[in-house]
């Protein structure tokens, strides 16, 4: 895994092969981010919040563009210990990973972030629910930024918060906003 670009541009972390989770592609990254400047001014650091973080190449390209604060939740002890370390090799004070349940998070959680990115397993069958469940929660701000990563069986154009959809290979991406107060 690769730093597209930011202050760790250029760095490599080996992820384990014995790892379950797969990692965003640096082709679908780098589109992705391509795409998150016109929504995310990250030269303001913005607060992010990186659910389902696997391996934490999500994190590190947040701590990387200049994010002031990104919680990492991740319930993997062995990807979380990964986190943990690569963390701590860049001594970023920046992150934080939480080792825990996303759902059992977003029920606690009282922070409020400019940008929310989930990556669960594709096959996870709480997926379609997660625009519901983090609007629902209010942990998103008012111009704040919801990113989920999913597989192309799943269509969400439809939701009243969608704003965009983005597609790179078999990687899609749903973009929502709250609504307008």
């Amino acid at each position: 895994m690769r730093v597209i670009t930011g202050k760790y541009k250029g760095r490599r972390f080996d992820v384990p092969h014995s790892f379950k989770a797969r990692p965003t592609t640096d082709f679908a990254k780098e589109n992705l981010f391509n795409v998150l400047m016109g929504y995310v001014d990250f030269e303001e650091g913005p607060v992010a919040l990186d659910l389902f973080a696997g391996t934490g190449s999500i994190t590190l390209e947040l701590l990387s563009r200049g994010c002031s604060r990104v919680v990492s939740v991740e319930k993997d002890p062995l990807h979380y210990n990964f986190i943990c370390k690569f963390i701590e090799k860049l001594q970023d004070t920046a992150a934080l990973p939480i080792r825990g349940d996303v759902f059992k998070y977003l029920e606690r959680c009282h922070e409020k972030f400019d940008f929310i990115f989930a990556d669960p397993p594709y096959t996870l069958s709480e997926l379609p629910d997660l625009p519901d469940l983090v609007m629902g929660q209010r942990v998103l701000k008012e111009d704040g930024l919801f990113v989920l990563e999913h597989g192309k069986t799943y269509d969400f154009t439809q939701h009243p918060n969608f704003v965009a959809h983005r597609a790179y290979g078999s990687v899609n991406f749903s973009f929502f906003k709250p609504k307008e107060a």
